[in-house]
């Protein structure tokens, strides 16, 4: 008989494949962002809460305040999360807002931001430095939050003329839907056919440089930080 002890054998799992934390992982996409965000305070949450209803309504902090009794500085302090506001402040503010006072508590699972346009309804509208020919429509827009996101559907027609001193703030990405456009950014240029598509730092003047095949059309979508 062997004097050497066994080994013991480690549990397989009936399911072959799975993995710890597979479900978890299930939630993921192929995206670097985080799964999860920072837990926030509940004081964080009511101002967030607080300042997105109160842009929705287009008011200042200055103008809510008095609606609602109190100073803009203490108002700003609700917003930005560092003070717990009483009962009657929070019932104040739900006055001035117009909304239930629950509705300030709400789960932030319950509201995320979402547009939604329908086929052939994007808003047609003069971006700053649009050129004659360029058509922009806007697809959707982000409704609160630190970033804003713009996509807008381009059209160059048959009157457009190349223009690359397009500049903003932020990065854009360009999709290319259909014709040909040889595109600048900064110092380089790149053909864009359908199918093809571009990321760049679009504080460099950018722009469609040659206008090569027609219909030309793309998908733009520019994302910049919101200002504070």
């Amino acid at each position: 008989m062997s004097n050497r002890t066994a080994k013991k054998r480690t549990p397989v799992s009936k399911k072959r494949g799975a993995a710890p934390n597979a479900g978890a992982r299930d939630l993921r996409t192929g995206s670097l962002a985080p799964l999860l965000l920072p837990t926030r305070s509940i004081e964080q949450e009511i101002g967030t809460e607080v300042r997105r209803q109160r842009k929705a309504l287009d008011l200042t902090v200055a103008e809510l305040g008095a609606a609602a009794g109190i100073s803009a500085g203490m108002l700003s302090k609700i917003e930005n999360g560092t003070i717990s506001p009483s009962l009657s402040t929070l019932a104040a503010l739900s006055k001035a807002l117009n909304v239930p006072i629950s509705s300030l508590f709400a789960e932030t699972d319950e509201r995320r931001d979402c547009s939604f346009v329908k086929s052939g309804s994007g808003v047609r509208i003069d971006r700053r430095g649009t050129k004659a020919g360029h058509h922009y429509d806007l697809l959707g827009h982000s409704l609160a939050g630190e970033i804003g996101v713009e996509p807008y559907l381009i059209t160059l027609k048959d009157d457009a003329k190349p223009y690359t001193n397009f500049r903003h703030a932020g990065v854009e990405f360009i999709y290319m839907l259909s014709g040909k456009v040889r595109y600048r950014h900064a110092d380089r240029t790149y053909l864009l056919e359908p199918g093809d598509a571009l990321f760049f730092d679009s504080e460099a003047r950018h722009g469609p440089e040659e206008l090569i095949k027609a219909p030309m059309q793309y998908l733009s979508i520019i994302i910049y930080p919101r200002r504070s």
